[in-house]
């Protein structure tokens, strides 16, 4: 090896890349060397990543490329390519420097042939989009319990018939309203646009639906008028979209108060199911038994609680007779003791008296003669006293109310308890109580007599 070969060999040896280093210089030069550009082409291997990315690969009879397009694209072009589409994409030219491919990662994409449809389409988005007529604060709630729901639709639409059977199926107790227009052609936008007029000023629905079946974008090309957006957003009655397949997306979806996926799907965010709606009143009777049946056993206990307290008049009359019998013990019990400490201290003072006196024997007699005389007083008062209780004995009881009823009277009282003293406190078939001497009465007023008293 010459000292110039040896040279030339150390020289390209600093020269050498890395493969890092190699891509990144061709993924600079694919970007600088091509500008945004317009590619035709067919999707296959479509793949949406969980994180909301696109993958795909872009092919035409002779070659493929790959592609990608981001989230914050993807949302933006208001459907969802599948395998099999043929698209046009703007995007520019890459390098994924992982494992040196170049792909394409798109920026906008529509489908072929409908460039200018769909150029209308974004520019008539993003203008009611500026004009605020997407905000979620200007859409309506939509009723859950409607009186009866409208429909807008052909009346030979497939998506009619899909439509009722789901209604007929959820909710069979509403009352469905149809305002039949055409959906597609070049006056299906005006017919649109007078179906939901005539459904705001007749006033007869809560809720419209407005559906149609699935279909190319020149197909749904009347649900993307301005005038009609203009209307869905002004209506006084809420409007639910129903327009295509999940895939698809107009102008009306956008600006209605809710977008279903399907018409099918739109019958069935209307309303709340008849299942529903009786599971809920089975919920709310059996709570309100439930409550009803804890406030009669509170209830059932606060009467047995008043029961108890309640004293009646033969228990009362025992009571007090208890008292009268004790009284009366007592006042004999003291009554003798009283004579007997009168009789004991008149025999000290004898006595007494017996000591002092050298003769006693007229005194004595005199004394027994008072002893005798007291004695009979002392009897007579006793007997006297013992009348008076036996005469006030007699008069308790002839006060007794169960004397008084033994006798044939009666105790005639209201149905709230009030003992009736006078005719004029009683009604004509009024039910009233009796109480006998025995037992009880039941009984109903027919003629209220009351006496008049003469004041002379």
């Amino acid at each position: 090896m010459t000292i110039e070969s040896q040279v030339t060999e150390d020289q390209s040896l600093r020269d050498i890349l890395t493969v890092t280093q190699l891509n990144q210089a061709v993924s600079h030069l694919l970007e600088k060397s091509f500008v945004s550009t317009w590619v035709r082409g067919e999707v296959s291997n479509f793949t949406q990543a969980s994180s909301g990315h696109w993958y795909f690969t872009l092919k035409d009879q002779a070659a493929s490329v790959r592609a990608v397009m981001f989230r914050s694209r993807a949302s933006a072009i208001g459907f969802t390519p599948k395998s099999g589409d043929s698209v046009e994409l703007r995007g520019r030219v890459t390098l994924y420097e992982a494992r040196g491919e170049y792909q394409l990662q798109v920026e906008q994409m529509r489908r072929a042939g409908l460039g200018s449809l769909f150029e209308a389409f974004l520019a008539l988005k993003n203008k009611l989009a500026q004009e605020g007529l997407f905000e979620a604060s200007s859409k309506r709630d939509i009723p859950p319990f409607p009186r009866a729901i409208g429909v807008i639709t052909s009346l030979g639409a497939a998506a009619l018939r899909d439509v009722l059977t789901a209604l007929a199926r959820r909710a069979p107790h509403i009352p469905v309203i149809i305002y039949p227009s055409p959906v597609q052609g070049a006056d299906a936008a005006y017919q649109l646009r007078q179906a939901l007029a005539r459904a705001n000023d007749r006033e007869e629905v809560d809720t419209i639906l407005l559906v149609r079946g699935g279909g190319s974008l020149e197909d749904l090309w009347s649900f993307n008028d301005e005038g009609l957006a203009r209307d869905i957003a002004s209506s006084l009655i809420p409007v639910i979209a129903g327009v295509g397949h999940e895939t698809d997306f107009t102008i009306a979806d956008f600006v209605a108060d809710l977008r279903a996926p399907t018409p099918t799907a739109a019958a069935e965010l209307v309303c709340v199911t008849r299942a529903a709606l009786m599971d809920r009143v089975s919920r709310c009777f059996g709570e309100l038994s439930g409550q009803l049946q804890r406030q009669l056993e509170r209830l059932a206990q606060r009467v047995d609680r008043a029961g108890a307290s309640i004293v009646s008049p033969s228990q009362r009359l025992a009571h007090q007779m208890e008292r009268v019998s004790g009284l009366n013990y007592r006042m004999q019990a003291a009554w003798q003791r009283g004579a007997q400490q009168r009789l004991t201290r008149q025999e000290r003072a004898g006595a007494r008296m017996a000591s002092l006196l050298p003769d006693i024997a007229p005194a004595r007699a005199a004394l027994i003669r008072a002893c005798t005389g007291l004695a009979q007083a002392e009897r007579r008062a006793f007997a006297q006293l013992n009348a008076r209780l036996e005469h006030a004995q007699a008069q308790l009881r002839n006060l007794s109310p169960e004397h008084t009823l033994a006798r044939g009277y009666a105790i005639v009282q209201l149905p709230d308890g009030q003992i009736v003293k006078q005719a004029g406190l009683v009604q004509p078939g009024q039910a009233l109580g009796v109480t006998l001497g025995s037992g009880t009465l039941q009984v109903t007023v027919d003629l209220v007599v009351q006496s008049v008293r003469s004041d002379t």
